[in-house]
């Protein structure tokens, strides 16, 4: 077809309207670009190493609490181990992990549940804990994150500190034969102020890697922009299995998000599967808790990888197990 004045002239129009498309569309990933991330000018040394937070006497300890009620569940789950005295003695300072990812309210599963907070902070205090610290470094605002799950005030009335993470408080950090974690910013204040280290995690499904338990809760540790670590994630959590060991971990699975984790957004997400775990080896405490999700350890990638670097082992009923109805 032979070409028209106005058919030229119709091109130049929509080759100004795509141009002036792209120069709008270049200025908004400008505006929208996250400058602060990835932090990696925050100071320290990559050389700096985490304690050990395990106890030789306490290790392969798994206990399985079936129940409706956390705070009696975790008391009892603590008992049938030795009581939390085993774990903490008096004077050490102890820091509560908790999962605050969201500004959600507790109903809807996506956190950790104030009454467990607020129970595990008694037991701690009970037992002699000279200081108790609660923190996570949340996706959404912390200060929101750690007041509309409920967190921050329930840790407060039950005696604990709650800390809300600054820049400050993060250092470059490499994991020792890690591949991911190298020279990244780790919120280490509170670990390296720390003689005790607890993780409280709830059993939730997880679009990316499955599920998200006990191991996945350290997630919350990283800062710059750690969604980049999507496209690996179960290498990611293989490597926070190595980085962190903790004295003991709580999963809890009272009520499981069976659907559209880990941020949920209804009732209809969550499922009573009353049962509360506390272990001293993660790992085994992640393959209870996918039971609760109707799957296996197997299935979970990171839970092969975390096992395969020495971190816990899947066979959870190799351990110390005890398992007890909470009446």
């Amino acid at each position: 077809m032979r070409e028209t004045p106005m058919d030229r002239r119709e091109f130049i129009r929509r080759c100004t309207r795509a141009g002036l498309s792209v120069t709008a569309a270049s200025t908004l990933a400008f505006l929208f670009y996250d400058r602060k991330a990835p932090a990696m000018d925050m100071g320290g040394s990559p050389a700096i190493r985490l304690p050990d937070y395990c106890l030789a006497t306490m290790k392969n300890r798994l206990c399985i609490a079936r129940a409706t009620d956390r705070a009696a569940a975790v008391r009892q789950a603590f008992a049938a181990l030795g009581g939390m005295q085993a774990f903490v003695k008096p004077g050490e300072r102890v820091l509560l992990k908790v999962n605050a990812a969201f500004a959600s309210p507790p109903a809807l599963g996506a956190t950790s549940h104030p009454d467990l907070v607020a129970a595990v902070v008694r037991l701690c205090k009970e037992a002699g804990a000279a200081r108790v610290t609660v923190t996570d470094n949340p996706i959404n605002d912390p200060a929101t994150c750690f007041a509309l799950s409920g967190i921050d005030a329930a840790a407060r009335k039950a005696g604990a500190e709650v800390i809300v993470p600054r820049d400050s408080f993060f250092t470059r950090f490499s994991v020792k034969g890690g591949r991911l974690i190298q020279d990244w910013p780790v919120l280490l204040a509170p670990l390296l102020d720390a003689d005790r280290v607890i993780g409280l995690a709830p059993v939730k499904d997880h679009h990316r890697s499955g599920a998200s338990m006990t191991l996945k809760n350290w997630y919350g540790l990283l800062g710059g922009r750690r969604n980049i670590f999507h496209q690996d994630v179960h290498s990611l959590i293989g490597e926070l299995a190595v980085m962190i060991r903790p004295t003991v971990v709580v999963l809890d699975g009272i009520e499981s998000m069976l659907t559209n984790g880990p941020t949920g957004g209804s009732l209809s997400d969550l499922k009573p599967t009353g049962t509360l775990i506390v272990s001293t080896d993660p790992v085994a405490a992640d393959a209870v808790g996918t039971t609760l999700l109707g799957r296996q350890a197997t299935d979970l990638p990171f839970l092969v990888k975390a096992q395969k670097a020495g971190a816990g082992t899947i066979d959870y009923r190799s351990l110390d197990l005890k398992e007890i109805k909470v009446i």
